[in-house]
């Protein structure tokens, strides 16, 4: 359980994991901020922008892909994207697995697989499966049975090689309109099944409901927000209710990549050429320094004899 996290982390490895630095720095400062990166330049930008850890968001792979989030990506589709952020940036991984893609068999190849790819932590909601994306208007929202996603945390729990893996059990029992009783009951069983946090979703415009969820919450299993739909949850706010270990900002670097696309696209037609938007944008030379060209220089003069 992470209020063990404090303890010494675990010994006996060449490398210190992306599971070893997320406990570490939840141990160092509470909450931990989570930004979403779908490709490894954002993920680079993240680390480069001082955030905590990165959401490997499935939501914004599936829109990278030009595809409504409801589990038409695969596991395989974004576990690559996983392995590649993991090569191009030291921050932990928190991979968004959804429903595990399936049963509780599923979900063991699932852990395994993440975990094999460097993942620090894995968050599984307690919707059916296939699922359909939180936030959107009169969406299907359908959960499994207590017992059954009970299941899924346990053989998540079981399967992690690395006891500092984290297991975050997310319901959606707010999203689908149960009510905070049903949320808190679901919450109490996913931490008596060894989750390591319990991630409470929301898509009221307000944080009154998380935060009622937060106080109402006498686990020991930390909190997880996505103040996605609630922005008013800023830093003081978050802190006043002192049970969230974890803030993740969910959608927010393929909105930013959209809105800057469509501003910069609009205006070279606008314009009928480059002249004018060339001086608003980043120069080649600052993708240069993403691309790391200057290593590869060194190499050549290196090594190309």
């Amino acid at each position: 359980m992470l209020q063990g996290v404090n303890t010494k982390l675990t010994s006996g490895a060449s490398t210190v994991t992306g599971a070893e630095r997320l406990r570490a720095r939840m141990a160092e400062q509470r909450p931990v901020h989570i930004i979403s990166a779908h490709s490894p330049l954002s993920a680079i930008l993240a680390e480069e922008a001082g955030f905590d850890g990165i959401w490997a968001s499935g939501f914004e792979l599936s829109a990278l892909y030009g595809l409504p989030d409801v589990s038409l990506i695969s596991m395989a589709q974004h576990l690559d994207m996983v392995r590649a952020m993991v090569d191009q940036s030291s921050l932990p991984i928190v991979a968004d697995i959804d429903t595990g893609f399936g049963n509780a068999i599923n979900v063991i190849h699932a852990v395994r697989q993440y975990e094999r790819a460097g993942a620090a932590a894995v968050v599984i909601e307690d919707k059916v499966f296939p699922k359909v994306t939180s936030l959107i208007a009169d969406g299907r929202q359908e959960l499994v049975r207590m017992e059954e996603f009970v299941g899924k945390v346990r053989a998540s729990v079981a399967t992690r090689s690395d006891p500092n893996f984290l297991v975050i059990a997310r319901t959606e029992a707010l999203i689908a309109g149960l009510g905070e009783a049903e949320a808190l009951a679901r919450a109490a069983a996913y931490e008596a099944a060894g989750a390591d946090m319990i991630l409470i979703h929301s898509k009221q415009k307000t944080p009154d409901e998380v935060e009622s969820f937060v106080r109402a919450w006498d686990g020991n299993a930390p909190v997880v927000i996505v103040p996605t739909a609630y922005p008013q949850m800023n830093e003081p706010r978050i802190r006043a209710l002192e049970k969230i270990g974890m803030v993740i900002y969910a959608n927010h670097a393929i909105r930013a990549a959209v809105t800057a696309m469509k501003d910069v696209f609009a205006r070279i037609r606008a314009d009928g050429g480059i002249h004018h938007i060339d001086r608003d944008i980043v120069p080649v030379e600052e993708i240069f320094r993403l691309q790391k060209m200057e290593v590869v220089k060194r190499n050549e003069a290196r090594f190309l004899l």
